[in-house]
């Protein structure tokens, strides 16, 4: 299988920022900064980098533990993420989920909508993201 040059330095692009990201995370985590668990993404990168690309905007995605590079591929920005280690309120999770439980939807009953600031696409437009009701319905996010 040939890859296009463009599409592989877009590849290249998300799986360094994912690992960047994790070992930030893990030289926080080290000096105590993030506190409870820490499960990085280190050496599965590519899982994200690829993957990610076969959902389209009306996708849930599921993942467990290892979901930093999951959401950083699918439009949550670093920063909410970021916050999110650190426990706070500012984080796509408000501070509630840490490493483990990174998520940004709305919970349900909820009246609120997702707060968690998105970094842009490249058409610009922010990505959109979407999750499933508790009784499998879709909705967007």
């Amino acid at each position: 299988m040939k890859l296009d040059r463009d599409l592989g330095r877009s590849l290249l692009k998300e799986m360094v920022r994912i690992r960047r990201f994790e070992e930030k995370c893990a030289e926080l985590y080290s000096a105590g900064k993030i506190r409870g668990f820490l499960h990085l993404y280190i050496g599965e990168e590519a899982v994200a980098a690829g993957a990610m690309r076969a959902f389209g905007p009306e996708d849930a995605i599921l993942a467990t533990y290892r979901e930093h590079g999951h959401a950083l591929v699918r439009g949550i920005a670093a920063g909410a993420v970021m916050a999110e280690m650190y426990g706070k309120v500012e984080g796509c999770s408000h501070g509630r989920g840490g490493s483990m439980h990174i998520f940004d939807a709305p919970t349900p009953g909820s009246t609120r909508s997702s707060t968690a600031p998105r970094r842009k696409s490249s058409n610009g437009s922010r990505a959109a993201r979407s999750s499933r009701s508790p009784t499998g319905s879709r909705r967007k996010v």
